[in-house]
């Protein structure tokens, strides 16, 4: 469960969200309609939820029960760690070893868990259960919110739709999974992680963001072969700070030049 801070100050819009200290400067983004916000979740709650079928043949068809498989859903309810953990048992690894590399995949949950927690800022009681559903969908649907009330329609609507289409969706996948044959012939095992690629590509609108995705992609496919599961994911989170660094020094290199030859011209008018 991630830790929950304090919520961040708020800009003079009504139920705005600022993205740092309120001033002139601090941005005010325009209300959205509920209906809006509500039509956004449904729509992500629904694309992803319908592929726990995926995840209800592939967990079936590497060994697990009926019961494991849904408890899975119930209880860990993060597509890419439950796939990670049937993936690496069908392929004879160790339980030990599944499971921990199913962990170290979900810790970003935690990462993301830190600034929905300043949007959203839920009453203590709510947030243990809230915790639940933050996963990479309700975190994209959350964030763009402009106002902490769209933000918190978004994240329900998103955790609650999917939720449940989720774990329905495994079970009958579960149960169908015998009708299918060969599980592994389908690859279904892809369709969780391309969904969520179809959510996350419109949302890379500027080149630093294009960058840094690339970089990140290709780290994790760089170190997949000879680190274990889930760390290469954790390691490619190195892309953002390293993008911003170059691309920072490389902005500061015309600035800094640009700061000399004004200098000298000053210089040059004094004497």
């Amino acid at each position: 469960m991630a830790e929950q801070t304090a919520p961040p100050e708020s800009t003079g819009a009504p139920g705005a969200i600022s993205a740092g200290p309120p001033g002139p400067a601090a941005e005010v983004r325009p209300e959205k309609p509920d209906a809006a916000v509500v039509r956004d979740a449904l729509g992500v709650g629904i694309a992803v939820g319908l592929s726990g079928f995926a995840f209800g043949v592939t967990s079936a068809g590497s060994g697990l029960s009926l019961l494991q498989t849904c408890v899975l859903s119930l209880l860990v309810f993060t597509g890419a760690s439950q796939f990670a953990l049937v993936g690496a048992l069908a392929a004879g690894g160790n339980p030990y070893t599944a499971a921990a590399g199913a962990f170290f995949l979900g810790v970003r949950n935690a990462f993301y868990g830190l600034r929905l927690s300043q949007l959203l800022a839920l009453p203590r009681a709510v947030r243990p259960f809230a915790a639940h559903w933050v996963i990479d969908e309700t975190t994209a649907v959350t964030l763009p919110q402009p106002t902490r009330r769209a933000a918190r329609i978004g994240f329900t609507v998103t955790g609650l739709t999917l939720y449940v289409l989720w774990n329905l969706t495994t079970l009958v996948g579960a149960l169908g999974a015998e009708a299918l044959g060969d599980t592994d012939a389908w690859g279904l095992d892809a369709a969780s992680p391309a969904v969520f690629l179809a959510l996350l590509a419109p949302m890379l609108k500027s080149t630093t963001e294009r960058v840094t995705a690339g970089v990140a992609v290709l780290l994790a496919l760089t170190l997949l072969p000879v680190l274990p599961a889930g760390v290469p994911v954790l390691l490619s989170a190195l892309a953002a700070p390293v993008v911003l660094f170059l691309m920072g020094r490389a902005k500061r290199g015309p600035e800094t030049e640009g700061d000399a030859v004004t200098q000298r011209k000053k210089g040059g008018r004094r004497s």
